[in-house]
């Protein structure tokens, strides 16, 4: 129950901040949050991440269904039965989805935090593409401390 939760808020808030910055910001216009750090500005990305693959929303928006449809039959393959991996399914899953409903919707994704600094200038992204991010983070740190304590019980 807990990853449904979360995938349906993750979802929700990723529709909700996409839909703001839609109806408030004109495209690539940026509102500066922190001087020299971070800005909110629109961008419709039709690629994947940091724009690759333009114009490929369509095969984008399969291959993230297929992805989705192999995280859910193989699931118990790919997660184990704790917490961590429970929140990493959710995350992973409302990400999916949130970005999936934009390229079916919109035929692009909407960008919208823009981090830079000393001009560096990290690609745009959004709430899902921070929930696959986060969801990726806490499934490998989940298989590392697992790997960890079995390799112990094995040493002791």
């Amino acid at each position: 129950m807990l990853p449904l939760i979360l995938a349906i808020c993750v979802v929700f808030f990723d529709q909700w901040t996409k839909s703001l910055v839609r109806q408030h910001l004109d495209l690539f216009e940026n509102i500066i949050l922190i001087d020299g750090f971070f800005d909110l500005r629109y961008i419709q990305n039709t690629g994947a991440a940091w724009g690759l693959f333009s114009d490929g929303h369509f095969w984008l928006a399969g291959l993230s269904l297929v992805v989705l449809i192999i995280l859910v039959i193989w699931q118990r393959y790919f997660f184990r039965d704790c917490t961590m991996d429970r929140i990493a399914f959710g995350l992973l899953a409302g990400g999916i989805v949130g970005n999936f409903i934009d390229r079916v919707r919109l035929q692009y994704v909407v960008d919208f935090l823009d981090f830079y600094w000393r001009g560096r200038h990290f690609p745009a992204f959004n709430v899902a593409d921070s929930a696959i991010c986060i969801g990726v983070g806490i499934l490998l740190w989940s298989q590392f401390l697992m790997a960890r304590a079995e390799y112990l019980a094995r040493k002791s």
